[in-house]
């Protein structure tokens, strides 16, 4: 995890009390991985982990608090979101 991840994954933790630390990492990652993926789909120019950052902390921002609420339709990741008994507090 990048110093830019590691900022958004303790953002989120503090966003959301529901989430476990494995959980909350793995947000990160999706969502940092998703909005790379899309934006180079769309043709774009990369602007660095800056811009990412960025994106991802308002998208923490506006949703981290409802996150535990997502329920994945995607069996490829709907395992990585499910809710563990492991929790941390």
């Amino acid at each position: 995890m990048n110093e830019y991840q590691q900022k958004l994954y303790e953002l989120l933790l503090e966003k959301n009390k529901m989430l476990s630390a494995s959980q909350a990492q793995t947000w990160i990652e999706l969502l940092w991985e998703d909005f790379e993926a899309t934006y180079a789909k769309a043709g774009r120019e990369y602007k660095g982990a800056e811009m990412t950052e960025r994106i991802v902390r308002q998208w923490v921002e506006n949703h981290g608090s409802r996150l535990h609420e997502f329920v994945a339709n995607n069996p490829k990741y709907k395992h990585l979101l499910e809710q563990d008994t492991k929790k941390l507090n």
